[in-house]
């Protein structure tokens, strides 16, 4: 089995897990698409609607609060702004192969 048939639907791109620059995959189809993942095969994996709901439900309540949290954390965390460069470079080199 081929990698490309492992991570069909989903794009490779490098997240963060606490402090550390892990690869995570971007879903490009499925019922996920558009959102970032530990495993390409969550992309097309059945939605959890309890968990959905919860998280709707979560959001509404602390929403602000996560934003502010999010934007901090983006700023000044040195994982976070090791990641924006490594994913801006790997942007680019694919653009320029196509």
């Amino acid at each position: 089995m081929k990698i490309e048939e492992i991570t069909e639907g989903a794009t490779m791109i490098f997240g963060r897990r606490g402090n550390k620059v892990v690869r995570k995959y971007r879903c490009t189809g499925g019922s996920r698409k558009g959102r970032i993942v530990a495993k390409p095969a969550t992309c097309t994996a059945p939605k959890r609607v309890k968990a959905s709901q919860t998280m709707k439900a979560t959001r509404r309540a602390k929403g602000r609060t996560q934003a502010i949290k999010t934007t901090r954390t983006k700023k000044f965390s040195s994982a976070s702004r090791r990641l924006s460069k490594v994913n801006r470079r790997a942007g680019a080199k694919r653009r320029r192969k196509i």
